[in-house]
């Protein structure tokens, strides 16, 4: 079949699914309700549905009284009974996948549920509203003409009491369709590979001669392997490589940092970026307009959203609150009930209503990496924004950074120290550090007031990391390529005085 006659027609279904996107948009209460009453009716008689009596709950208010807020040490117990074999525990229908994840600095694994509703109605939903999303705003689009290339993670399968576990890329590419195959590059041969290194290569090898029109991946490993391929090819740019490349579908980690890299690698105006938020548990949001920094909340996935307010979180006050009481421009703590078995699950993401109308977001950081040794209230959002303005004054570019409190000792004040692996050095890192110091002043009041005259924290601190510092430190933890990620901010210094050691 011509592959014209193919894009016209893969553009023509994915194109109807707008019509169920804007029903959620225009009912988004409705539907999320409809969510929540088919994730009791599916699991009432489950071992968990028995204990919480799904049968009886009649509303938000008895579903919220009843069940409590868990973290996965609250469920491992049930997830390793599962693991081995028992069924019907907290989902109706049989758990045979399970997503490894771990934590960025936690060696201990997490073994996220993946049911066959998950795959089918959440990850794989998602995946083609992503393309639907795109091409509805695209129309000129020809990225059927052409094949994606998927940047997934390393890791292979492994089986153990008839379930299998391993990286959530995968998993999804090990259940994809067998016509999927031919829409992608590279194989799933070379995108199951274990050892990285030896992948990348592989990977620009295959995908070289192949008519590629979209990337997709998380942009700290895309970015090494484009590099690489050029490298390797001798081109100067991406579109000397792949004249046809359209569109970059990205998420893992904030863009931000590299947004200008990639500005340098892909020189065209009319090339598009599209962010994504998935993890292991779900597939929560997807960009839905051209040169748009935030997200739309995907609420007809299977997945029932709760939020947490961060001042709140973590405290005697805490409260836990629906989609239809979330306020515009607060920061939040997100708590999933999924289609998978996960219940009142704080999954660890914190995110930012732009919009409640429609339900727009963007992601500000984890609950766990933040910096309020000090009451300045630091996340991941405030870094990224005054690295960029700090980057755009000095001419500069950062490839990954860390920051950890500097703890006052005796008359000495407390600060922020950081280690900053830049691909390009600002000349003068004085200047850097004083642009990015200020910016953060503006961009957070609680640190401005803890910054003032230097009474509580003194100006930060920055080392300039030796080439590859965090990529050693990755592969030191077998944790290159896929999801894998470098953690930014932490109230221990920890990860820092490991970076220092290996400087």
């Amino acid at each position: 079949m011509p592959l014209t006659i193919i894009n016209s027609i893969a553009s023509w279904f994915l194109k109807k699914r707008i019509d169920q996107i804007e029903e959620f948009v225009e009912r988004p209460h409705e539907v999320q309700e409809r969510v929540c009453a088919k994730l009791f009716e599916a699991a009432h008689n489950t071992e968990l549905g028995k204990l919480y009596d799904f049968t009886t709950i009649r509303h938000y208010d008895d579903f919220a009284n009843r069940i409590p807020i868990s973290r996965y040490e609250d469920l491992e117990t049930i997830i390793e009974r599962s693991r081995k074999g028992e069924q019907n525990l907290f989902w109706n229908t049989p758990i045979k996948w399970f997503a490894k994840s771990s934590g960025t600095t936690n060696a201990k694994s997490k073994f996220i549920p993946v049911s066959e509703e998950a795959l089918q109605h959440c990850h794989y939903k998602a995946g083609k509203d992503m393309l639907c999303l795109y091409l509805h705003n695209n129309e000129n689009s020809n990225l059927f003409k052409g094949k994606s290339l998927r940047l997934g993670g390393s890791k292979e399968l492994y089986e153990e009491n008839g379930t299998i576990f391993g990286d959530l890329s995968a998993i999804l590419i090990d259940n994809l369709p067998f016509w999927a195959e031919y829409s992608c590059t590279p194989s799933s041969k070379v995108s199951l590979m274990s050892e990285w290194e030896t992948k990348m290569k592989a990977i620009i090898e295959e995908s070289q001669k192949e008519n590629v029109t979209s990337l997709a991946g998380v942009p700290s490993w895309m970015l090494v392997l484009i590099n690489q391929a050029l490298e390797l090819t001798g081109k100067d740019n991406l579109l000397e490589l792949w004249k046809n490349l359209e569109v970059y579908f990205h998420g893992g980690v904030s863009f931000v940092p590299y947004k200008e890299q990639y500005k340098r690698i892909i020189p065209s105006d009319t090339f598009q970026y599209y962010e994504i938020y998935n993890a292991s548990e779900g597939f929560f949001a997807i960009q839905d307009r051209n040169a748009s920094d935030e997200m739309l909340l995907m609420l007809d996935y299977g997945i029932f959203y709760e939020f947490i307010p961060m001042d709140t979180f973590g405290t005697n006050k805490q409260k836990v609150i629906p989609i239809w009481e979330v306020e515009q421009g607060k920061n939040y703590a997100m708590v999933i009930s999924t289609n998978a078995g996960l219940w009142r699950y704080l999954i660890g993401d914190t995110i930012r209503f732009t919009s409640t109308r429609p339900y727009r977001i963007k992601i500000t950081g984890r609950t766990k990496h933040f910096i309020n040794v000090f009451g300045e209230e630091l996340i991941i959002e405030n870094t990224e924004q005054a690295l960029k303005k700090a980057c755009e004054q000095t001419q500069s570019s950062v490839i990954e950074y860390t920051l950890a409190p500097i703890f006052m000792e005796g008359k000495s004040k407390g600060g922020h120290e950081w280690i900053i692996e830049f691909s390009k050095k600002p000349t003068d890192i004085h200047l850097f550090t004083q642009v990015l110091d200020d910016e953060l002043k503006k961009l957070n009041s609680d640190y401005e007031a803890k910054r003032y005259n230097d009474m509580t924290l003194a100006f930060p601190k920055i080392h300039i990391a030796r080439t590859n510092l965090f990529h050693d430190w990755l592969k030191e933890n077998n944790k290159l390529g896929g999801q894998h990620k470098v953690p930014r901010l932490s109230n221990s210094r920890d990860f820092l005085e490991v970076l220092l050691r290996m400087q």
